[in-house]
């Protein structure tokens, strides 16, 4: 009988360099490509939740008006909408690396910039207006980049660990970042937004800018440092003679042509619809008219989501994995299973018990979003893979200032019905969508696609 060392070394799972299995956490550690990317991400995650306290506290710091409010973060997500598919058929014609440091060079600037106008006390709301859009428009081509990225700085079986690190470092980043950015402009600015006397406290605001454009910068010392070289950077000659909109019509045509890909980016549409949506606004809403406790009942069903969400995300890379065959109706299983959770979280009148609902949720939409992130990556040609991003970036990102409006408008007519009616319809939808999978009999089986492992 062979021993585990013996059936690694016959199966291409073990390192002849290291005696280091290439799926486990030490052995994704160890490529150096991916440690700086893993390093300059995470560093830059903490940054943008400074940046995301900093801007909204700004405004309201200058205008006093929610409304301000809502437009400045509406004039950055619109055009990282719009221009997502645009950002992925230009990394599969420049590359995924280059793609960030164009983004993060920008966005360093923009952010060095306003840095410089709070300390000056010259900013205007014209600005910020200005701001927002152009700030929005350069992260629609990071958001696909990174996940593009990573395939080309790992090899195919440690995906899914190194999704984890990635993801689940930016979702630790959201529990630190909000406190100490927060903690750091009260400290310093303590009752800006209260009144004329303290109308010139920003030096808090100007300093959790300076440290998010710090975080710019650290993240573009790591990306200039990786060193590709098994995958062409400059991308395939007939994609350079491609038009722009004829990139984008290909991508499309192979997402909608991949019968299980299509499956489940219309899956992912409705999750955005039909759970993200209903849930970020219903969380604040009940939290202030059901639940006992108001804000810390806010913050703490908010804490159990994210809490769930990092807990599914190391259960994707240490429970056995699903056949090919079956990960997409395993996928949808479990996407069921966040619409049954959303739908009692409209019955319950309890904190405790909602906490609990927000960590079944959290869970199961940290294990499906890696795992689908993961399949994605191994299942698309390299060629496509920028394009394929965008797309899954899109669902994911883009469509939330639509999701939002619209559930906020329902959520105000009957909660209950309306969490119980999206829940029901996302458990209806993504059960039959694995039923009508399994009825196909799809071939799971990964295409024979070249894949490119860094060092």
């Amino acid at each position: 009988m062979k021993s585990g060392i013996e059936i690694a070394q016959t199966t291409g799972q073990l390192d002849t360099k290291t005696g280091v299995s290439r799926g486990t956490l030490g052995a994704v550690l160890r490529r150096r490509n991916f440690r700086l990317l893993w390093m300059g991400q995470g560093i830059s995650a903490l940054g943008d939740q400074f940046y995301l306290i900093a801007l909204p506290w700004l405004v309201l710091h200058l205008t006093r008006d929610a409304l301000a409010v809502g437009t400045v973060l509406a004039l950055a997500a619109f055009p990282r909408a719009l221009f997502m598919l645009v950002g992925g058929a230009l990394i599969d014609r420049f590359s995924p690396r280059r793609v960030m440091l164009a983004s993060n060079t920008l966005r360093l600037v923009l952010v060095t910039l306003l840095t410089l106008l709070i300390l000056t006390d010259l900013v205007q709301m014209w600005m910020l207006y200005g701001f927002a859009l152009l700030f929005g428009l350069v992260d629609a081509f990071f958001y696909p980049a990174q996940p593009a990225l990573i395939p080309q700085l790992v090899e195919k079986e440690q995906l899914q660990i190194g999704n984890v690190l990635i993801q689940g470092t930016a979702m630790l980043s959201l529990f630190a970042g909000p406190v100490l950015a927060g903690g750091l402009i009260a400290l310093l600015d303590a009752g800006s937004v209260q009144g004329e006397a303290a109308a010139a406290h920003t030096l808090g605001i100007a300093i959790a800018f300076g440290l998010d454009a710090a975080s710019f910068l650290a993240s573009l010392l790591t990306l200039w440092m990786i060193r590709i070289t098994a995958a062409k950077e400059a991308g395939e000659e007939a994609e350079q003679q491609e038009g722009m909109f004829s990139s984008i019509r290909a991508g499309l045509e192979h997402a909608w042509n991949d019968y299980p890909l299509r499956l489940l980016g219309l899956n992912a549409v409705a999750i955005t619809l039909l759970i993200n949506g209903p849930l970020a606004v219903s969380i604040p809403v009940l939290s202030a008219t059901r639940f006992a406790g108001g804000a810390a009942a806010f913050g703490t069903i908010m804490s159990a989501f994210g809490g769930g969400a990092l807990l599914g995300m190391v259960l994707s890379s240490v429970l056995p994995k699903p056949a090919p065959r079956r990960t997409i109706a395993t996928l949808l299983v479990v996407v069921s299973c966040e619409g049954i959770a959303l739908a009692l979280m409209g019955l319950v009148a309890s904190t405790l018990l909602a906490a609990l609902l927000a960590v079944a949720l959290g869970t199961a939409d940290g294990y499906s979003s890696i795992t689908l992130l993961t399949w994605v990556q191994k299942r698309t040609p390299p060629e496509m893979r920028g394009r394929t991003m965008s797309l899954v970036q899109f669902v994911g990102i883009g469509l939330v200032p639509v999701s939002t409006p619209i559930a906020g408008a329902l959520l105000k007519l009957n909660p209950t019905l309306f969490l119980l009616l999206a829940g029901g319809l996302m458990t209806a939808l993504s059960l039959l969508s694995a039923l009508n999978f399994l009825a196909r009999e799809k071939d799971m089986a990964e295409p024979a696609t070249p894949q490119a492992g860094g060092v």
